[in-house]
């Protein structure tokens, strides 16, 4: 019988306590993960507990713990490269990764989810669906046939995605938002809660709206400062 494999969650916030329970319901399906901890660079949380699980110190502690798996637990719209600046600084290797799917999740057998890749409970993936590196599908997504999201997108709770559509790399939408089939959102682009998609969305823009319109323009942080590994 194989023993649970040390796990540590980068980031202290609602993410995080999200993943440590869908930690917990993987654990009560088949004991998987100890949990050792999370790591959070706000020196104010280090030696508190959060989510029943004590704050270790800043990411790079990660050090310490070298057959720990890792997942990178921060999201917001405000900070939507949090992860993707996290990954780069950290240096990990892909191995290092873990995958966490929430076992209420209902995942197609043709679904790839990629190392770093959380997904919550309520998902639905009906067919050839990729999830790629460090993506975070919140709870109730519905991602059909042919989908694919690029490293660090973001889903919030209750996205729809039709048929044959790509979310760039690091692009966030916004709580319910829904998008037409084979429609393409761009890198880092933002889209806003409720917003219906119709028409591709280029990089670095943010729509909102129903239909979904452009607002403006901006390079989240960090996203020019080199590829993670």
């Amino acid at each position: 019988m194989t023993s649970p494999r040390p796990l540590l969650l980068v980031g202290a916030g609602g993410l995080a306590r999200e993943v440590v329970a869908a930690a917990h319901a993987v654990n009560e399906a088949s004991p998987t993960w100890r949990i050792l901890g999370l790591l959070d660079d706000d020196p104010g949380r280090h030696g508190r507990v959060v989510g029943g699980v004590p704050v270790l110190g800043p990411p790079e502690t990660v050090s310490a713990y070298p057959d720990a798996a890792v997942v990178l637990c921060t999201a917001s719209p405000r900070d939507r490269s949090s992860r993707y600046r996290l990954c780069h600084r950290l240096g990990l290797g892909r191995d290092r990764y873990a995958a966490l799917v929430h076992p209420a999740a209902a995942l197609a057998r043709s679904t790839t989810v990629e190392p770093g890749a959380v997904v919550l409970a309520g998902v639905v993936t009906t067919a050839d669906v990729v999830i790629g590196p460090h993506c975070v599908v919140m709870p109730a997504c519905v991602l059909t046939h042919d989908d694919v999201l690029d490293g660090f997108a973001t889903l919030a709770a209750g996205v729809r995605l039709g048929g044959g559509v790509r979310i760039g790399t690091g692009a966030y939408l916004g709580a319910a938002a829904a998008v037409r089939e084979h429609r393409f959102v761009g890198d880092w682009s933002l889209v806003g809660i409720g917003s219906l998609v119709l028409h591709d969305v280029p990089a670095f823009e943010t729509w909102w709206g129903a239909p979904a319109r452009y607002h403006r323009t901006d390079v989240p942080s960090g996203v020019l400062a080199g590829s993670p590994p």
